[in-house]
């Protein structure tokens, strides 16, 4: 791409934000939506607002989520308009439009509310507005955004589809860790605009691998950096102290959606969302019990509990399990499959909610890192898809060692001999697919704050039965870098790259230590990564060539 500077991302994007909010204060234009009206500026000020935006998620084939978040009690109101490559309404063949209505929004939920849009014609892009009702039947402030359905499994070429002859070729950008180790939305900067960068690209789906959050971070208001610039936080009451209530892990979610640049970007992408530690605290484990003294709550299984209900309605996530309120710990709930078409097959894992106490690793039994059902699950699900690429979403690296003081947080165990630990459950999966004679699997993942490219291969690993693979890591999106980590040797790892911030915690200032992964499959199946900069800049890229 070419190169886009940080300011003209900033104006872009703010811009954007500004034009979005006229259009819902005056209420949309004549034809635009079919969901309003023109009414005096006192009367839409009396109406429901959407003070976090609208957001879409785990976009398939066929189906999307459709989310949003109500000033006070509503029902969400979505109109969707099949339209072509230029945003035109398809009238005539090819034309489709539908209104759906969701559940009603309550103080229960935080106001949020999701529509689960099913039967969609695949390969269409959609014009979407939506709004909230209030007890009368009076809609509110309404927002419009789009989003695109992959090419249907059978779909060769080009997709004949509705929306605009859509492209069997897709792309979409992925990355981690929003609002850590002390930087939130610094508006003097522009707020969060790396997010302007990844939204420059026009993917067609985001994956946000975690740490969507820090719930165990608060933000102050200045913060004074090692070249004496002074870094000022927006802070709210939720975010200036560890998140213990499901109003402050709430508060969290509500506080990252106030940033235009993130506002405009997911009114056009769909994100598909992972959990990490940092929605919760950071490094837990089920049945932890914090020596943190910032705590007065200690149990960690009541703040994961509390975590993961603010997280899961927050999140536009499919899984009809996923979509029910529960307490935190359910099964099959957050793991799940995205189906794109004949190119690719998503598989979201959860490498949190059944992960073993971290300790050094060294067991000569297995422990737990995904758990029984969802490694079956995940071996079932890759063995079975008749895409040419599996990609698996890890929200914890698998190769790199990320220490947790005199512990281990993710699988590694910085031991390079045979497996142990949680490397024993990698080697099942590894080993399993191996013996179905599974190709084209890559692993994507965030979470330790620099971008890498890893290979695996058997010829340089203690542990040989399994055939060689790649990881790709990008993040940080908007917090502090770190890295790059040392690796452990026990399933072969090649660093082919790694670029890390100039020091530990650089800030996001220069969007030169942020980076997110970009990925483009063209009509030919072929994998192209990139991994960039938060300016847009690329500093690698990969090509992959499907094995046949």
């Amino acid at each position: 791409m070419a190169h886009i500077s940080r300011r003209s991302l900033v104006l872009g994007s703010l811009a954007a934000g500004a034009t979005g909010l006229a259009t819902a204060v005056t209420a949309a234009p004549a034809g635009a939506s079919g969901l309003l009206r023109p009414a005096a500026p006192s009367l839409v000020r009396s109406r429901l607002s959407l003070p976090s935006g609208i957001q879409f998620g785990d976009a398939g084939t066929d189906s999307a989520v459709l989310w949003s978040r109500s000033s006070g009690p509503g029902r969400l109101v979505a109109k969707l308009r099949a339209v072509d490559a230029q945003g035109v309404v398809i009238r005539g063949k090819g034309a489709f439009q539908r209104t759906l209505r969701g559940p009603w929004a309550t103080e229960d939920s935080d106001f949020t509310a999701k529509i689960a849009a099913n039967r969609l014609p695949s390969g269409s892009r959609f014009a979407v507005t939506m709004a909230f009702e209030d007890e009368h039947g009076t809609l509110g402030e309404a927002a419009d955004g789009t989003f695109t359905t992959a090419a249907g499994p059978n779909a060769a070429g080009r997709s004949p589809a509705r929306g605009g002859d859509v492209p069997r070729g897709q792309s979409f950008v992925w990355t981690g860790d929003t609002a850590g180790q002390g930087w939130g939305i610094n508006e003097e900067i522009g707020g969060m605009f790396a997010y302007s960068a990844m939204r420059a690209t026009k993917p067609d789906f985001f994956v946000h691998s975690g740490d969507t959050v820090y719930a165990d971070g608060p933000l102050e208001e200045t913060v004074v950096e090692p070249d004496g610039q002074v870094w000022r936080n927006l802070v709210t009451e939720e975010v200036s102290k560890v998140a213990e209530t499901l109003d402050e892990f709430r508060g969290n979610h509500r506080y990252n959606l106030m940033d235009a640049n993130v506002r405009a970007f997911y009114s056009e992408v769909p994100v598909i969302a992972q959990w990490d530690d940092h929605e919760t605290t950071n490094n837990w484990w089920h049945g932890e019990i914090l020596e943190d003294d910032r705590y007065t709550v200690r149990d960690v299984d009541t703040l994961a509990a509390r975590g993961r209900r603010a997280w899961q309605e927050y999140q536009p996530i499919a899984n009809p399990r996923a979509m029910a309120r529960g307490t935190g710990f359910e099964p099959a709930r957050i793991y799940r499959k995205i189906e794109r078409g004949a190119q690719l097959d998503l598989f979201c894992l959860d490498m949190r909610t059944f992960k073993s106490e971290n300790t050094a690793g060294l067991e000569p039994h297995a422990t737990s890192i995904l758990g029984e059902e969802q490694l079956q699950w995940l071996i079932k699900g890759v063995k079975n898809s008749k895409a040419t690429w599996k990609v698996i979403l890890a929200d914890l690296p698998l190769g790199i060692i990320v220490p947790d003081g005199d512990a281990q947080e993710s699988i590694s165990n910085a031991d390079h001999g045979a497996p142990l630990g949680r490397e024993l459950e990698l080697a099942r999966l590894l080993k399993a697919f191996k013996a179905a004679g599974v190709k084209n699997t890559v692993w994507l993942t965030a979470d330790v704050h620099y971008c890498a490219a890893h290979h695996y291969s058997p010829e340089r690993a203690a542990f040989t039965d399994f055939d060689p693979f790649w990881e790709f890591v990008a993040g940080p999106i908007s917090a502090g870098s770190f890295g790059p980590n040392k690796m452990d040797g026990t399933f072969g790892p090649e660093v082919i790259f790694a670029k890390a911030g100039e020091r530990p915690n650089q800030s996001p200032r220069d969007g030169k230590s942020q980076f997110f992964g970009h990925v483009a499959l063209d009509e030919a199946d072929t994998f192209t990564v990139s991994l960039r900069n938060g300016l847009g800049e690329t500093v690698f890229t990969q090509i992959l060539t499907p094995e046949r």
